[in-house]
């Protein structure tokens, strides 16, 4: 395979995950979910100039992991970002294929900018629930926790009740788990986070800046 194919994604790219990333630090919430229902959205211009952008600095036309994780390793140098990146990557790679193309690269620039709350929240919903089987135990979102903990490293000052991920989990628990069964269904998700908007930011989500 020649350099060129081979190119670490940077530019635009770079400046885009970096601009979701650390929006985590907002508190905010983002989400987005299917291309084509939200494409008319978007301008067509701007579609074109980030479909240039993204092959100058992917040449090969696809953002692999380890460069989706070297980008987010540029921005929290001092904590570990590499399993949270893990995460946001099986998100955003739709087809599971184990690279991002320019189709998926949109849907996150979309996700980003765009997109109403049920879809950002079914977005995020994705997120945390990690076997798919339609309901978030505590254990998931412990992972997904844990891993932004260990991105952020000393970066954020966080209050008492949630200095550590298992407090963390604990408190969206207590706030979400409405019938104690030790797992939150979409419904409860849902509910939960329009009835309390201290829940979105007890949550995590994130609102990208592009």
């Amino acid at each position: 395979m020649s350099p060129k194919k081979t190119a670490v994604c940077k530019g635009i790219t770079r400046q885009t995950w970096a601009a979701q990333t650390l929006s985590f630090l907002l508190l905010r919430l983002q989400s987005r979910t299917a291309l084509c229902s939200h494409a008319d959205a978007v301008e067509r211009k701007e579609i074109q100039q980030w479909h240039k952008g993204f092959l100058k600095d992917c040449p090969s036309g696809e953002l692999n992991r380890a460069d989706f994780k070297g980008i987010y390793k540029q921005f929290f140098p001092f904590g570990d970002p590499s399993r949270f990146a893990d995460y946001i990557f099986e998100v955003f790679d739709r087809n599971h294929n184990g690279t991002i193309d320019f189709k998926e690269f949109l849907q996150a620039l979309s996700i980003t900018s765009r997109g109403s709350s049920d879809e950002k929240l079914k977005w995020a919903f994705e997120l945390y629930d990690i076997d798919n089987d339609g309901y978030i135990t505590q254990d998931e979102m412990l992972k997904i926790v844990d891993a932004i903990y260990r991105m952020v490293g000393s970066m954020v000052q966080l209050p008492e009740d949630e200095d550590t991920p298992e407090k963390r989990v604990d408190k969206i628990f207590r706030l979400m788990d409405k019938n104690n069964d030790g797992k939150i269904d979409m419904a409860e998700f849902k509910e939960g986070s329009h009835q309390d908007p201290l829940i979105m930011q007890a949550l995590n989500l994130y609102d990208g800046l592009v």
